[in-house]
């Protein structure tokens, strides 16, 4: 038999919008969908929309890969259309059956119905049921633990009869929640956490601290890789990369504050550097890869100094997940083999860093170093390019 000639596309939270919101979310899946399904080279003649169901025309098993990887979508379908008669449909599950059920084996037909029809859902499975039981030999019917399963669907204008479906990335469609400076640093925990809020439909603006002298090259290019391999994540948009100086910072810790408090200082300038890429890109927030006290600096008493007074709101989606779930998500997205690379680790962290800042004993400290005028330099020595 042919290959499946259409794949159905499914998607969650976008059927809880308004009428007028869920239009304008699939529209920007459907624009999604298209420069995934380009960047991959899968091929399709068009898309199309139903109510609660995208359709892809394309018979490239391809396309399927395709479909999965872009947010919003929480699982698609490669199946077979017919006419949207019970003749049509059971006639056509047939024609499945007999190339996947084994002598011998049991089956169950899932079946649903969406439109006007002369005939019911329960109609559907015993039609598609009777055709397939008599297109094979010996087998049995078990509508509790079937060892195949053949779907139906018919809609309004067609039915399609497919095997089962293959899981999405699911979330909102990228580009429909705004804008957000994502701070890479090219460990493990920075690009899953922007990769999370891609998928709560965000796009990034990726900015990463260079921290020379104080860490070298292969810091930066590991940063840069996970970079490239979010981009993969969002074809329909190149994204916009920013590169600060942050060694003139820490010079400046080690120099003038209790070096003890140099992990919280540090977090205050990325945030303050992030804050200005924020509101030249106009974003809404920041993105930190921090989980609660995954590391000294993650403590929640040092999160509240590091966050006191800053202007704009900063996120951390990573917050209740442990190691082991975020390099889980790693490994799904593509970026653990990019941030397990060897690459020299930021030298200005202290023996012994605080775990516990007071908020008063930081602003104490950052008024011995010219906080505005770190700043400055860095926004006049920042680089903004793509890749």
């Amino acid at each position: 038999m042919k290959n499946p000639d259409i794949i159905l596309v499914r998607y969650d939270e976008l059927a809880l919008k308004s009428k007028r919101v869920r239009a304008m979310y699939e529209a920007v899946l459907v624009k999604n969908l298209k420069s995934m399904l380009h960047a991959d080279g899968s091929s399709y003649t068009e898309i199309t929309r139903e109510m609660g169901r995208i359709f892809i025309h394309s018979d490239d098993p391809k396309a399927l890969e395709s479909a999965v990887k872009v947010f919003g979508i929480v699982s698609a379908s490669p199946a077979y259309t017919c006419e949207a008669t019970l003749d049509s449909t059971s006639r056509l599950c047939a024609e499945v059956s007999t190339g996947v059920i084994r002598e011998g084996q049991s089956f169950a037909i899932r079946a649903r119905r969406a439109g006007n029809h002369d005939f019911t859902s329960r109609d559907a499975a015993i039609a598609c049921g009777d055709a397939v039981y008599l297109a094979n030999k010996d087998l049995h019917v078990d509508l509790d633990n079937p060892e195949v399963e053949i779907f139906v669907e018919i809609r309004q204008k067609k039915g399609y009869v497919f095997m089962g479906s293959v899981k999405g990335v699911g979330g909102l469609p990228l580009g429909t929640q705004g804008k957000m400076v994502a701070l890479i640093s090219g460990g493990i925990d920075s690009p899953v956490a922007a990769w999370l809020m891609m998928k709560r439909g965000c796009e990034i603006i990726p900015l990463y601290l260079n921290n020379e002298p104080f860490s070298d090259e292969t810091t930066r290019e590991r940063a840069m890789q996970c970079i490239d391999v979010l981009q993969k994540w969002s074809p329909q948009k190149k994204f916009t990369i920013y590169e600060a100086p942050h060694g003139e910072n820490l010079l400046a810790f080690l120099s003038n504050c209790n070096n003890r408090l140099n992990c919280v200082m540090c977090r205050r300038m990325m945030y303050r550097i992030a804050s200005e890429v924020l509101k030249m890109e106009e974003a809404h927030g920041i993105i930190t890869g921090s989980s609660l006290g995954q590391v000294a600096s993650q403590t929640s008493q040092n999160m509240l100094a590091e966050n006191f007074c800053m202007e704009y709101p900063i996120y951390h989606p990573l917050i209740g997940l442990d190691k082991l779930e975020i390099t889980d998500i790693a490994r799904k997205i593509g970026t653990f083999e990019q941030s397990t690379k060897p690459a020299t680790c930021c030298l200005a962290v202290p023996e012994y860093p605080s775990t516990a800042a007071k908020v008063w004993e930081v602003a104490e400290a950052e008024k011995q170093i010219d906080v505005p005028s770190l700043v400055e330099s860095m926004v006049m020595n920042m680089k903004k390019f793509t890749r």
